[in-house]
């Protein structure tokens, strides 16, 4: 018998990979038990990138809904981690040092025992702080490597950054193959350095499956010293998501692996579970091409996650550019054309801009890039003339350094444009924040929440957070949720939801809070404040 290897089902990032939205507090409470009752994952994915967002977008508090998933977990033993963007923790941008010290401390206080702290641009300035700030929280920090193949991508530049990772005290590593476009064998050989090098490291591989190469890559892994797979369960394996455990675990025990069964009625309540709650609304906000697997995904390199937003942004540049042609005389190029003109204009402008690995958030800056050079190209403009400052503070080095060089004519252009390239440490640029956000809560009444986990919230995602409390955020999503269900609601209706929700936040500084239930009837909008089970 070989090596044991564990399980960990990445429900968070399932639903992250598929869509908008994430499932409500009570969606969690009620798969959790079953996830359990599966015995097969020895982790499950609680939080993470997006996961806050989307709750307080959708006017739902998210401190509750992490603290309901991670305790069944916690009390059965099972591991729980989360995903984490080292400088930008929980967002897109930049955090200050103290809410990122905070995120922590709250965190470990919620339930989760393992933040997976990884930066675009495998930046160890923007990871090794974060480290230390988990272990003094009592988490287990896992350092990460963000995988791509470019020139500067080998082993040696992986094994050295995981050299320094496991230096800063990371008892685990993670290999985050964000796009699935690792190649079995690169993946295997740094599996092995790793484990040579430092052989008391926990190694846990991540990998979507959108170019087709994941289940190749766990073998590979796997029989070159990994201990922990990511996985996914249907009806949200594949496509542009994660392996479903079924398949890796009958393909590793088939190589004589020590795994664990799995619970089959269990694996099918789960199943139906998550296919309710998709039926229900989240399904709404999920793109179907994400269920499609395309070898096109390994020259551009772009995640799976990012597809479905990609599309959209696509379709609004197709049609300028389509008007463009039709003035010009020229034929209409068809979605499929502009993926694949898409597609080959990432393939240019990665490597002008230092092939920084093409993921959140550096991922959606190359797009962007390549999306308006299309456009740009079309009108006689040249390329790189719609470039904004967050795609500017990449290429300058505001977020860390790009591991390759940045192209002449790219200097070039920022000189003309009188912008600076700096080396300092990126932490360095975002000063302290919480007594700001401290002052906030009290002027408003707020309350700092269990463990400051509402001070934290306010801090991490401050437009999200005060949206959310005013009853906004509530107005906004159910607008979104019956457009995309083929409905329309007005101005009215929206003010009267976002004035229902209000009531309702101020209900929560009562002896007896209540739960607001919102019913839509053909006419009407119902509102109603109940006492709370």
């Amino acid at each position: 018998m070989k090596k044991k290897i564990q399980f960990s089902l990445v429900y968070r990032d399932m639903w992250q990979s598929s869509g908008k939205f994430q499932p409500r507090k009570d969606q969690l409470e009620r798969i959790a038990p079953v996830i359990i009752e599966m015995g097969c994952f020895a982790r499950v994915e609680t939080n993470g990138g997006a996961f806050e967002q989307v709750n307080l977008m959708a006017g739902n508090n998210p401190n509750d809904a992490v603290r309901a998933f991670c305790k069944p977990f916690n009390e059965a033993g099972i591991k729980t981690h989360m995903l984490d963007r080292g400088l930008n923790a929980l967002r897109m941008y930049p955090v200050p040092d103290d809410v990122r010290q905070l995120m922590y401390r709250v965190k470990h206080a919620q339930g989760v025992d393992i933040p997976r702290i990884f930066c675009g641009l495998n930046d160890e300035r923007n990871i090794i702080p974060s480290i230390k700030w988990a272990l003094e929280a009592g988490m287990t920090p896992q350092a990460t490597l963000c995988i791509t193949n470019s020139p500067v991508h080998t082993v040696e530049y992986y094994a050295h950054k995981a050299d320094l990772f496991v230096e800063a005290g990371a008892p685990e590593i993670c290999l985050k193959d964000m796009a699935g476009i690792g190649l079995p064998g690169f993946l295997g050989e740094l599996t092995r350095t790793i484990k040579e090098r430092h052989p008391e490291v926990v190694i846990e591989y991540h990998g979507h499956s959108g170019p087709g190469l994941s289940m190749a890559s766990i073998l590979e892994v796997c029989e070159n010293g990994a201990d922990i797979i990511d996985t996914a369960i249907e009806p949200l394996s594949w496509g542009k998501v994660h392996p479903d455990v079924i398949s890796v675990q009958a393909m590793l025990k088939q190589k004589g692996f020590e795994v664990p069964d799995i619970n089959m009625n269990a694996y099918m309540k789960a199943r139906s579970l998550t296919q309710e709650f998709i039926d229900e609304w989240l399904g709404y906000f999920i793109n179907p091409a994400n269920k499609h697997m395309s070898s096109l995904l390994l020259g551009c390199g772009l995640p799976g996650g990012m597809m479905g937003s990609m599309m959209a942004d696509l379709g609004g540049i197709q049609e300028v550019i389509n008007n463009l042609r039709k003035q010009k005389g020229l034929a209409e190029l068809s979605t499929d054309d502009m993926l694949v003109a898409l597609f080959k204009e990432v393939e240019y402008v990665w490597p002008k801009v230092g092939f920084p690995p093409l993921v959140t958030p550096f991922s959606q800056y190359v797009k962007n890039i390549a999306l308006f050079n299309l456009l740009t190209l079309e009108q006689g403009k040249g390329r790189y003339v719609m470039m904004d400052d967050s795609v500017w503070g990449m290429i300058l080095g505001k977020s860390g350094k790009v591991p390759g060089e940045i192209a002449p004519e790219i200097i070039d252009l920022a000189k003309e444009q009188k912008r600076e390239f700096v080396t300092q440490d990126p932490h360095t640029f975002y000063q302290n924040a919480l007594p700001e956000f401290i002052k906030e809560m009290e002027e408003n009444g707020w309350d700092r929440g269990q463990d400051d986990e509402e001070l934290f919230e306010l801090a991490m995602h401050p437009e999200q957070y005060r949206n959310y409390k005013s009853g906004k955020a509530r107005a906004n999503f159910m607008a979104d949720l019956q457009k995309a269900s083929g409905k329309e609601i007005s101005e009215q209706e929206k003010a009267a939801i976002a004035t229902a929700v209000h009531l309702y936040m101020e209900s929560q500084h009562d002896i007896e809070p209540r739960v607001l239930t919102i019913k839509h009837h053909p006419s009407r909008w119902n509102f109603s404040l109940n006492p709370r089970m």
